[in-house]
């Protein structure tokens, strides 16, 4: 392994700290997603799939599955819109094993469609 390849590996590498804090924020904003889709979002179904926070755990880049709506780009710009009010749910449920809560940026997890592409183009 080159020198150059490992000094990647390691700055890619997500430490503990950043681990534990993309679980908790990718349970809780589940968890705000499935009582607010009702209200904001028209009854469209939203999983989070993944989080990945900024090592200075600045930032969290949230991406989202989007299901049962015809525009997946409208919905996710509804979600953009509402994020202000997004992260304040978050911070009530987090306040007690979160000093500083991140800020959100939300993108389209698009790997299920992707999956389902490949499945159909093998059948």
């Amino acid at each position: 392994m080159s020198f150059a390849t490992f000094f990647w590996y390691l700055c890619s590498m997500e430490s503990t700290r950043q681990q534990k804090i993309s679980r908790l924020i990718q349970k809780d904003l589940g968890i705000i997603f499935q009582q607010e889709s009702r209200n904001l979002f028209e009854g469209a179904l939203i999983t989070v799939t993944k989080v990945q926070v900024s090592k200075d755990l600045a930032i969290a880049k949230v991406h989202l599955s989007l299901f049962i709506t015809s525009d997946k780009q409208v919905l996710l710009e509804k979600i953009r819109h509402h994020g202000r009010e997004i992260r304040h749910h978050l911070v009530q449920r987090v306040h007690d094993q979160l000093r500083i809560m991140p800020e959100l940026q939300f993108f389209l997890d698009d790997s299920l469609d992707y999956i389902e592409n490949i499945d159909n183009l093998l059948k």
